[in-house]
């Protein structure tokens, strides 16, 4: 999947830049950029996205910018950053959470939507993005107070920062997945677009303890075939890949991708993914080559693993690479949504080790890559 080129919207960017520049410095505003230009927000729809989370340091510099459209910045502010991707036309957002119990209060939301908007501002910033991931009941005062956040803030950003983008977080699926029971279809209308989690699917076991894959494909396919079937428009979602597994310690390794768990109930279910540990995309390359097993493929789960030992016993680590994601990424072009990101650009190996490189450069790529055949005949699609 290739992007459009941007040469004739940077050239249009930079001239309206020219002219907002001055107003922007006879207004005194202080600019961390050598060019004042790049503190203008941005503007304009991309018509594909990339959403990258980056959670501080400075990884940001090894970035694949030919791809990226949106920074979601969940690290600390880094004013390099900021002028460093408004150069390659590229967005950064603020982190917004707040606890909901916080925001009930009408005046109390106001009163942090505002805050989040003069930040913004003083930031340079294009936007943000909305993470609270606390659970709702249906109709709620919580329900209702989360979804005029998104409302107001979506409304008054708009208003203060014309061309920001304003979006939100939701879980892999729409079925109240860990309790979260939001009006996900007025949420979608209110704002840019959702940045859909299509990851951490085994927060809840109901079956049986044994570990699994982070995202199995076809949960993945029925997660937006749920959010489509709302009345979302495809265009308003966003896909997001995790570039971080789970290393499950096991009670019993039974064979080989039937490793038993520990229980661990969460939210009602038995069993969670609690009773494993995430660990990034990096440090599995470091491991799976000296593991017990080598690279394992399941094809049901369309995911690979592999098991290693330590202190007598057997771990099992499930995750995610270029195969399972490049996969994932014909989900894009299929439903015609929006674009795809991951959790987090923070995971991957950015060092001078040449088989780090490629790694890293196969993880980028096999975000628009389209491999592997998509099976839709079993899904409900609107």
């Amino acid at each position: 999947m290739i992007r459009p080129p941007r040469v004739d919207k940077m050239r249009w960017r930079w001239a309206l830049r020219q002219v907002l520049a001055v107003l922007w410095v006879g207004l005194g505003t202080s600019c961390p950029c050598s060019d004042p230009t790049l503190c203008i927000p941005l503007r304009g729809e991309n018509q594909f996205e990339v959403f990258v989370f980056d959670v501080g340091g400075k990884d940001w510099k090894y970035y694949d910018w030919s791809k990226v459209t949106t920074v979601a910045a969940f690290g600390p502010y880094d004013p390099e950053l900021l002028c460093y991707a408004h150069a390659n036309e590229v967005r950064v957002v603020l982190k917004g959470d707040v606890p909901l119990k916080d925001i009930i209060d009408r005046d109390n939301r106001i009163a942090w939507i505002n805050n989040q908007v003069q930040l913004a501002k003083k930031q340079f910033m294009d936007g943000i993005n909305l993470d609270l991931e606390e659970a709702a009941a249906y109709q709620s005062v919580e329900y209702y107070a989360l979804t005029e956040l998104v409302v107001e803030t979506t409304q008054l950003f708009h208003h203060e920062i014309p061309g920001s983008q304003v979006t939100f977080d939701v879980p892999w699926s729409p079925d109240c997945i860990d309790g979260r029971c939001y009006d996900f279809l007025k949420i979608a209308n209110s704002c840019d677009f959702l940045f859909v989690m299509s990851y951490d699917m085994q927060s809840q076991m109901w079956d049986d303890c044994f570990a699994k894959a982070n995202a199995p494909y076809y949960q993945t396919l029925s997660g937006y075939s749920a959010y489509i079937s709302l009345g979302i428009d495809s265009r308003k979602l966003v896909l997001g890949v995790p570039w971080y597994g789970y290393d499950y310690p096991c009670t019993q390794l039974l064979e080989a991708g039937r490793c038993a768990l520990p229980k661990i109930p969460f939210r009602g279910a038995p069993c969670s993914d609690a009773a494993g540990r995430q660990i990034p995309y990096k440090v599995m390359m470091q491991q799976v080559d000296s593991s017990i097993t080598g690279r394992f493929w399941d094809d049901d789960q369309k995911a690979p693993y592999y098991i290693y030992m330590v202190d007598n016993t057997y771990h099992e680590v499930w995750y995610d690479d270029p195969q399972s994601i490049s996969m994932k990424s014909a989900i894009v072009k299929k439903f015609g949504l929006r674009g795809v990101g991951m959790w987090n650009a923070n995971q991957l190996n950015y060092s001078n080790d040449p088989s780090a490189i490629k790694q890293t450069e196969d993880m980028w790529n096999a975000l628009t890559e389209e491999n592997g055949e998509l099976e839709l005949s079993n899904l409900d699609i609107m």
